[in-house]
């Protein structure tokens, strides 16, 4: 018996299309390793991004106003009459006690006269009917007549001689006149301003108008420095001496004064001079740290919820949730702070994805070692 070679019974055809596929197949494997061999890594993603800081509890607050004296008095006459004489200028320094203006006498001096001699008659009229009433000659309610009328005319001359002491007005402190605002022989009535002066008795205030957000923060002690555009080489110091209870009725904010400190000799700070104060709230006991990101940041937001992405070692980012409770300016300010060193992406954050890896542009990315976040208030009117 001749032995049977299986492949001799498969028709040509069908054995040469098998070696075909088994070449093919062979080919294509080649291909795949040399393929997974040679084939570039996938593109990375740059990103910039910004490198935390140690969190703070303090956000500064950033305001706008006026200088002026903590004491400024627009000084008066208590009646009016015909201005005699008026001894100052704006820009002179007087002295506590020392006369700037005086009312003409004819009036007032003739009305202390009428006053005492009206007191002498009451008192002679007193005296004779107690002789009488001791006589039995006068009632009784006659001697008590006589004697409130005497009352009277001693408080007559009281008034008198009061409004003639304020017919002249008198520096109540040292400091300087700020406005004359009469001349001589000018008809004035009671309580019209005459001067207005400055005194240093209580220092140079800054007043500024804060809303209500940021006035709640404010406590008196609280640190500031305060700068002027007319003086842009200095920066002053100073704190929190006043905060309003109530808001202005025409604006709505609430006055807030800071005393300057430490004003060297020789420089003269003119009232009205507009500056910027830069204030820095204490905190509570308990307050927690506060910690602000740029608003770049956030990928995506619901509520007060937001995503944002940060740097693990390697190079990956990271997908994380966190809280937002406040917006500051292009900052947001979290609930719970991240670890101080975290890299957060601040740009190309949409085109990653959570376990990608990234390439940081080193150039362009930043520490946030910056001053505590800076809310920005309004100026006093």
């Amino acid at each position: 018996m001749i032995p049977t070679d299986p492949h001799r019974s498969e028709p040509r055809q069908s054995r040469t299309r098998r070696h075909l596929l088994t070449a093919t197949l062979l080919s294509l494997a080649g291909c795949a390793a040399n393929a997974k061999e040679t084939a570039p890594p996938p593109s990375l993603t740059t990103v910039q991004t910004t490198t935390l800081g140690t969190a703070t509890n303090t956000t500064r607050i950033s305001a706008t106003g006026t200088l002026g004296a903590k004491e400024e008095v627009s000084l008066s006459f208590k009646i009016g009459g015909v201005i005699q004489s008026i001894t100052v200028n704006p820009g002179d320094h007087v002295r506590a006690g020392q006369t700037l203006a005086q009312l003409s006498q004819a009036e007032i001096g003739n009305e202390v006269a009428k006053a005492r001699l009206g007191r002498d008659k009451a008192e002679r009229d007193l005296a004779r009917v107690k002789a009488l009433h001791a006589d039995s000659v006068a009632t009784l309610e006659q001697l008590q007549d006589a004697t409130t009328a005497f009352d009277v005319a001693q408080a007559n001359v009281r008034i008198a001689e009061f409004n003639q002491r304020y017919a002249a007005i008198t520096a109540p402190a040292d400091g300087i006149i700020l406005e004359r605002l009469v001349e001589r022989n000018q008809l004035v009535t009671p309580g019209a301003p005459i001067v207005k002066l400055r005194t240093m008795r209580d220092g140079l205030v800054l007043r500024v108008g804060l809303a209500d957000r940021d006035a709640g923060r404010v406590r008196i002690g609280d640190a500031a420095t305060v700068t002027f555009d007319a003086m842009p080489d200095r920066t002053f110091t100073g704190t929190v001496s006043q905060v309003g209870l109530g808001a202005a009725a025409r604006t709505g904010t609430f006055d807030v004064e800071i005393a300057l400190r430490n004003i060297p000799q020789g420089v003269t700070l003119p009232s009205g001079l507009i500056g910027q104060a830069m204030i820095t709230p204490r905190v509570a006991n308990g307050t927690a740290a506060r910690q602000t990101i740029p608003i770049e940041a956030l990928v995506e937001a619901t509520g007060d919820t937001a995503t944002i992405f940060t740097v693990a070692p390697g190079a990956i980012a990271k997908r994380q949730t966190v809280v937002v409770t406040a917006l500051e300016g292009e900052h947001v300010v979290l609930r719970d702070a991240l670890p101080a060193g975290t890299q957060i992406i601040t740009a190309g954050a949409a085109f990653v994805v959570d376990g990608s890896k990234v390439r940081i542009d080193s150039a362009r990315s930043a520490t946030s070692d910056r001053a505590p976040a800076t809310r920005v208030g309004g100026a006093r009117p």
